[in-house]
């Protein structure tokens, strides 16, 4: 069976990145994740404003039959 020959650009690819890694945790003590879009809190939100509302959005008025005792 062949082994595969690897590219060395791809191991000084791997080599950069670990590195990177390595001084963001000796940096921040913990890896950082860039692909994660966070929301301001400040920004307006009209899905979130509308799954917090928990009103209905129209209300029946009560009739003298339908009393609540």
């Amino acid at each position: 069976m062949k082994t595969k020959k690897k590219s060395s650009v791809i191991e000084q690819v791997k080599a950069a990145r670990k590195q990177s890694r390595e001084e963001e945790l000796k940096a921040h003590g913990k890896s950082i994740n860039y692909r994660k879009v966070i929301d301001s809190k400040n920004v307006y939100n009209r899905k979130k404003n509308k799954a917090d509302d928990e009103v209905l959005p129209y209300l029946l008025p009560l009739t003298p039959k339908d009393k609540v005792i």
